[in-house]
């Protein structure tokens, strides 16, 4: 993992301004308004948590529960208690682990997937209203860039976690 720059360097301009973007779209994106409105376009009835792991699981094979949260960076409990909602809703289901028969793994149903498309395709009406100036080349660009931005983000987190931690008020080398 990338040692972090001493909090004397000052930090560039285009990385202020990344971070100053990813705060707006990040409000925006997560507004109860925003998630309340795309739902009723998809005609789909769950909160904002079990959106985006339903999405997670379409998104892969059947994972274990603590995959499932590690690819969202939340806690297990929280995985466990969304995946209850979503099975009650027959959008997903429990099945066998092949490589261990005491474990499960979630899968999406039929009726999650229908949910997950219907979701996306709302969504991505609404993008491409918003975007629609924009070449074919700069949305490939921002796709690229996102997705490396994203894949970046979660890899320094995983690393951040299994890093160990010094004890508050630890000395450290000069």
């Amino acid at each position: 993992m990338p040692t972090p720059p001493p909090a004397d360097v000052p930090v560039s301009t285009a990385m202020l301004e990344i971070e100053r973007a990813l705060s707006r779209i990040t409000y925006l994106a997560r507004g109860i308004r925003q998630h309340d409105r795309l739902m009723a376009l998809a005609g789909v009835a769950l909160d904002r948590a079990a959106t985006a792991l339903l999405r997670q699981i379409a998104d892969s094979e059947p994972l274990r529960p603590g995959e499932l949260a590690a690819r969202l960076a939340v806690e297990a409990s929280h995985i466990t208690r969304q995946v209850q909602q979503l099975e009650k809703a027959g959008l997903v289901t429990r099945v066998p682990d092949p490589d261990d028969r005491r474990a499960q793994r979630i899968q999406i149903t039929p009726a999650g997937e229908e949910a997950v498309h219907r979701v996306r395709e709302a969504s991505t009406r609404g993008m491409q209203m918003a975007l629609a100036d924009w070449s074919p080349q700069e949305l490939e660009q921002l796709a690229t860039l996102f997705h490396r931005m994203v894949d970046d983000f979660l890899s320094y987190a995983i690393e951040d976690e299994e890093t160990p931690r010094e004890p508050a008020g630890a000395a450290r080398p000069a």
